[in-house]
């Protein structure tokens, strides 16, 4: 079944913010990214890498605030462009779940493409900062992607001591998840209710 491209395009502006990103679900895995925040350049990197999406992300934010806006508002642009790229969302597995090591670290993520925005996110992250991200910020930046993306996410940390990968296993988790969730197996649309 020939699909059409499934890309998405958008510009997200506050005036705490300015977001442009570029998503094409099926892709390579090719990145480009800018935020400000090196954390979140690796978060984000290694989310769309793992889930085979091409993803090109800038950002410029109120960085001498702090972190806050900016992560929050790349996770909203980069969920909300996810949820455009899906279109009605037609044919989709629209399930995915997978268990991602990182080291001592292993995260497991069950995922639903619904179009009912939830998550719960436990990484038990302790460190104050990852870099120039608070660790505070990554829970939220997961969680906001995922409701601009109208998801349902479950995203936790089986176990793990080092923060670094606590985080990266989770992106991992989340990216595998989504590569199974976005896959495309018929024309229909999945849900007894005939409707996302």
């Amino acid at each position: 079944m020939t699909l059409p491209p499934r890309t998405a395009q958008l510009q997200r502006t506050t005036r705490e913010s300015d977001v442009r990103v570029t998503l094409a679900l099926d892709g390579r895995g090719e990145v480009r990214l800018a935020t400000g925040l090196g954390f979140l350049d690796h978060l984000l990197g290694t989310l769309a890498f793992h889930a085979g999406f091409d993803l090109e992300l800038s950002a410029t934010s109120d960085l001498a605030v702090d972190d806050h806006h900016g992560a929050e508002d790349c996770a909203l642009a980069l969920g909300a462009a996810l949820d455009q790229a899906l279109r009605e969302r037609r044919g989709l597995v629209r399930f995915g779940s997978a268990l991602a090591p990182l080291d001592e670290a292993l995260a497991r993520a069950a995922l639903d493409l619904s179009g009912r925005p939830y998550a719960f996110v436990e990484l038990g992250l302790v460190r104050e900062r990852l870099g120039s991200l608070a660790c505070e910020m990554i829970p939220h930046v997961f969680t906001s992607f995922a409701l601009a993306a109208r998801a349902t996410l479950h995203l936790e940390l089986l176990r793990g001591g080092n923060d670094h990968h606590r985080a990266e296993a989770a992106a991992k988790a989340l990216a595998l998840a989504l590569r199974e969730a976005v896959t495309v197996r018929d024309s229909r649309v999945p849900s007894l209710k005939g409707v996302l």
